[in-house]
């Protein structure tokens, strides 16, 4: 998710507590402040400081005045048949192709496991928000494609776009049955996002500030990880005991606006609800007509929009 809406989702998890509600009526917003800092937390390390001290034995850079795809396809097969034949990890990271000051030239990368090939597409120029740039031809370069020596099993999607800015990293790590795993941007969501550091974290703020500090932290992280789980990429729950990722539910993208928006909404109304419950002399409110007029009226609205917007793009 994006982080305005861990942020929520932290601040919501501090508003549960009726002492941090007090707190802040009275003038104090350190438990709301530390919530919502505790829920963008895991991901300001990933990407302040983890993405850059990651090492890769393999990178790719493409040249922009003649861009080759069949030298990234054969850079990004060799990787994966290196791990196989070495039994060790091999991480390659690909990057982006930058063709002038706000111009960049996409290009996807796509396993294809059934078939044993990693296929390279060229797409697009395109400005640093992704937008297509009007006027600009896909001239040069050609699809490409390399063969795998042995299978692949994918963690993420088959499809990555690489675009504008930082391109991604692989670790093609070899398994015990001849395949070879696919994990995408390996510094990500490691032991920042594990619900052991998120215990760990807590019980140290409790130790050096008060016991509320370290409970509030800890569910805000752990809420941040939770909400990482509906997406594809997973988290590392257990680290260190488990180091790989557990799987997402894939059920939504991190960038979708839907999903973040519900985020977002839902935390608020549960702030709302935290804070009337702790108001003195407030009218009557059964919780169930609030979680219907505030959570499902609007989904199912929602949800009818979107499906009338499906049926006449179709």
């Amino acid at each position: 998710m994006k982080g305005i809406a861990h942020f929520a989702v932290g601040v919501a998890a501090a508003s549960c507590f009726p002492e941090a509600v007090r707190a802040g009526a009275a003038g104090n917003p350190a438990y709301f402040v530390l919530g919502g800092a505790c829920g963008l937390l895991p991901d300001t390390m990933d990407f302040k400081f983890g993405r850059f001290l990651h090492r890769h034995e393999v990178e790719v850079v493409p040249d922009p005045l003649k861009f080759d795809t069949a030298a990234v396809a054969a850079a990004v097969a060799g990787a994966v048949n290196r791990a196989a034949e070495t039994g060790r990890s091999v991480d390659i990271k690909l990057n982006t192709v930058q063709l002038g000051a706000d111009r960049w030239r996409q290009y996807t990368v796509r396993f294809d496991g059934a078939a044993r090939r990693v296929r390279v597409r060229p797409g697009p120029v395109v400005d640093g928000g992704g937008n297509r740039l009007p006027g600009e031809r896909e001239r040069g370069a050609r699809p490409s494609e390399a063969p795998l020596a042995c299978g692949v099993r994918l963690e993420y999607m088959a499809d990555t776009t690489i675009g504008a800015f930082d391109g991604p990293v692989f670790r093609m790590r070899p398994e015990g049955d001849g395949t070879v795993a696919v994990e995408f941007m390996p510094w990500r969501r490691g032991w920042t996002h594990s619900l052991v550091t998120c215990l760990l974290a807590g019980l140290a703020l409790a130790a050096v500030w008060r016991p509320l500090a370290g409970i509030v932290a800890a569910l805000a992280g752990a809420a941040h990880v939770g909400a990482d789980q509906l997406g594809y990429l997973g988290s590392s729950l257990l680290y260190p005991f488990r180091r790989r990722r557990t799987e997402g539910l894939k059920r939504m993208h991190s960038g979708e606006t839907l999903p973040n928006l519900a985020a977002v909404w839902g935390s608020c109304v549960v702030i709302w609800w935290n804070i009337y419950r702790a108001t003195p002399g407030a009218p009557p409110l059964h919780p169930l007509r609030l979680l219907f007029y505030a959570m499902v009226l609007p989904g199912l609205l929602l949800a009818g929009w979107k499906r009338v917007r499906q049926r006449r793009s179709a």
